[in-house]
């Protein structure tokens, strides 16, 4: 159990799914709200709302990268290691959920696709610790929403 689990518990029990989670996270890590971006990442949820489609944990984790990483103004760049970081994202996703689970859809992590806190709670700690990781090895500091 890792220092955001209990968080992730709270989260998942208030209604939020994984997507959703991952960056609300990040949000609390730096005493910010913002209830738009947390009701856009729904769109992400359970594959898209489709068990054959990709795993909300992975990409609202992606998401959480470019959160930081992506443009967000006229006068703002994406950050030079944006690609970089999302592919090192999604090569570890790719190899960490296969080996487990046989693919990175919803649908080849739980059984019919639906959503499973005992398997995706595990998912989201991961993903998130993963994202967090390759933020602050590229020299992000994540209680920080400053884009250098």
């Amino acid at each position: 159990m890792n220092e955001y689990d209990l968080d992730i518990l709270r989260l998942h029990s208030q209604g939020f799914c994984c997507s959703q989670i991952v960056l609300q996270l990040a949000l609390e890590m730096q005493g910010v709200e913002n209830p738009g971006l947390i009701r856009a990442m729904s769109g992400l949820c359970v594959g898209f709302s489709s068990p054959g489609g990709a795993c909300g944990a992975l990409t609202g984790a992606a998401c959480l990268i470019a959160y930081y990483a992506g443009k967000g103004a006229a006068d703002e760049e994406a950050h030079d290691r944006l690609s970089l970081m999302l592919t090192e994202l999604a090569d570890w996703f790719q190899e960490y959920a296969t080996g487990r689970f046989g693919g990175i859809n919803c649908s080849n992590i739980v059984p019919g696709g639906k959503p499973d806190a005992s398997i995706c709670g595990g998912l989201v700690s991961e993903c998130f610790g993963r994202a967090m990781t390759i933020l602050v090895e590229n020299g992000f500091d994540p209680a920080s929403d400053i884009h250098e």
